[in-house]
């Protein structure tokens, strides 16, 4: 162990997405201390940390980090992995126990949890992260370049079109229940509001046509964009050709018509996001509001219906 090994601990490592945290810690030359979650198929930490303790039960994982602290060894960072509505509280604990946090998107379901953890930030001296990956994918920083270097006052027509199959699993877990996932919008479509309000500016308007359990579209006026947005987790919205080629995702998005492609590229950014936040660079707090206000307000939305400018592919799937 280097001096400058960092220590964690992570919660949520049964969810398919804390194998990226496991490599992306690994990656940065730092260790593993303990990881929680009530689900205990977790033989993927053997790849990765084999030495690291393993907990089912929140109580015996917040008694090990405590007993970690009162003996000497610190928890630098607590990446979360947990579900949606536990992130808060997730957060928390890891600033109580000294350390900063690292969590997945969205970071808090409400905008109010934010001002909320911004006080905390204050009172521990912690700090919180949050992974926005996009914000390091090559084909997105070159699209924001672009913007930059085009005239101030153009404004773009963009189109995305996001529809990632599920099974009927995914209404049983808690991902189906809104009040702990945050719907659609939140769960899958998130970190695109967060790239597209990165790079074309603050929500000026934002309008709900559709919105259900399998699937919602709308339309939002950013400062430097017209965007008509449409997500859907239903196998059955997927484009013909991307179902004969056995395929169960399809993603687009079109600034101007023109596609840009960013299909490619996803493998290390977890990574990167390690080294950003290792570095005290990483995305934090202000970085996180505009995306949680953003899908607040879907979440809180009337749809309007099949009228002003919608997704023109939401008219074929209806």
């Amino acid at each position: 162990m280097t001096l400058n090994t960092k220590n964690f601990a992570l919660i949520g490592i049964a969810g398919f997405v804390a194998v990226r945290h496991l490599q992306a810690i690994k990656d940065t030359n730092n260790t593993l201390l303990a990881a929680l979650d009530k689900f205990d198929s977790v033989g993927n930490i053997d790849g990765y940390f084999p030495d690291a303790h393993f907990f089912v039960e929140f109580e015996r994982f917040d008694r090990h980090i405590d007993k970690l602290k009162r003996t000497g060894t610190k928890v630098d960072f607590v990446s979360i992995c947990s579900p949606n509505y536990l992130h808060d509280s997730h957060i928390r604990f890891a600033l109580r126990q000294g350390a900063n946090a690292i969590c997945e998107k969205p970071l808090v379901l409400n905008p109010w949890n934010i001002d909320a953890l911004e006080e905390m930030e204050k009172e521990t001296g912690r700090k919180i992260y949050n992974i926005l990956q996009l914000r390091l994918h090559p084909s997105i920083l070159e699209l924001k370049k672009k913007i930059e270097e085009d005239p101030a006052e153009k404004v773009y027509d963009i189109d995305l079109n996001y529809i990632t199959s599920r099974g009927k699993w995914y209404h049983i877990s808690w991902k189906g229940n809104t009040e702990k996932s945050g719907g659609i919008a939140t769960n899958i479509g998130v970190h695109f509001f967060d790239m597209l309000t990165w790079i074309f500016g603050d929500v000026k308007e934002n309008i709900v046509h559709h919105s259900d359990k399998d699937k919602a579209a709308g339309f939002l006026k950013l400062e430097k964009a017209r965007v008509r947005w449409l997500l859907s987790i239903d196998h059955s919205d997927l484009p013909r050709d991307i179902k004969q080629k056995g395929q169960q995702t399809f993603r687009s998005i079109k600034v101007d018509n023109k596609e840009i492609e960013f299909s490619k590229g996803f493998a290390d950014l977890h990574t990167e996001s390690y080294k950003k936040i290792l570095e005290g660079c990483g995305f934090g707090l202000n970085e996180a509001r505009a995306s949680i206000d953003t899908v607040y307000a879907i979440r809180n939305s009337k749809p309007v219906g099949l009228r002003g400018d919608y997704h023109p592919y939401l008219q074929k799937i209806l």
